[in-house]
């Protein structure tokens, strides 16, 4: 049955969570369960709005997404790393003064603290290659020197980022990448609704 279209036997009683029973969040909970499972193909859509949004660039924006993820892919980084690379842009639709923090919100519960912090500083790091341009300090990301995933940053702007704007260079196609998404979104690594077990609160 459709969201929105179950019965009244499968809808909470409570009208303030302050009211609710063990029996209200079992249901709810089958129901974020079932959402839950459906969040790969959500990200992939919204993914997709970036295709044919050029912005000035030489590829739109979808292009850079997927040529990033086989530029990286190509050369053998694991799959959540490829993962990353392809939704790294994402927050562009929604976040235009603070994309980064978008994507990376996105994919902090599937992530390692390191690619969490790669995504979520790559927007400095990436303005080294044109901060200059727009009046602004290119060197930026010197103040995270010392940081121990400062490199590893350095180098996915360096390698598969900033590199990823050529419309001659063969990329996979998206479709490619989807079964990475699903597998890499199918387990949670860090949440406030996780148990200690690992297990999720709901699934």
């Amino acid at each position: 049955m459709a969201d929105g279209a179950h019965g009244i036997e499968d809808t909470a009683k409570f009208t303030a969570m302050a009211d609710g029973t063990l029996a209200d969040w079992q249901i709810i909970g089958r129901h974020a369960g079932a959402f839950q499972r459906g969040l790969p193909e959500r990200v992939l859509t919204h993914l997709k709005l970036l295709d044919g949004d050029f912005g000035g660039y030489p590829v739109d924006r979808l292009e850079h997404s997927v040529q990033t993820a086989t530029r990286a892919h190509r050369a053998g980084m694991d799959e959540e790393y490829v993962v990353c690379a392809l939704l790294h842009d994402i927050g562009d639709t929604l976040g235009s003064a603070n994309h980064a923090d978008i994507g990376a919100a996105i994919l902090k519960p599937y992530v390692s603290e390191q690619n969490h912090w790669m995504l979520e500083n790559h927007g400095i790091f990436q303005g080294y290659y044109f901060f200059d341009y727009l009046g602004l300090d290119k060197n930026m990301r010197d103040k995270f020197k010392g940081h121990p995933w400062y490199e590893y940053t350095a180098q996915f702007c360096h390698l598969y980022d900033q590199s990823a704007f050529d419309p001659n260079y063969d990329s996979m196609p998206l479709e490619a990448f989807e079964p990475m998404v699903q597998r890499v979104f199918a387990t949670v690594k860090n949440s406030i609704y996780r148990k200690p077990t690992g297990q999720m609160a709901v699934e």
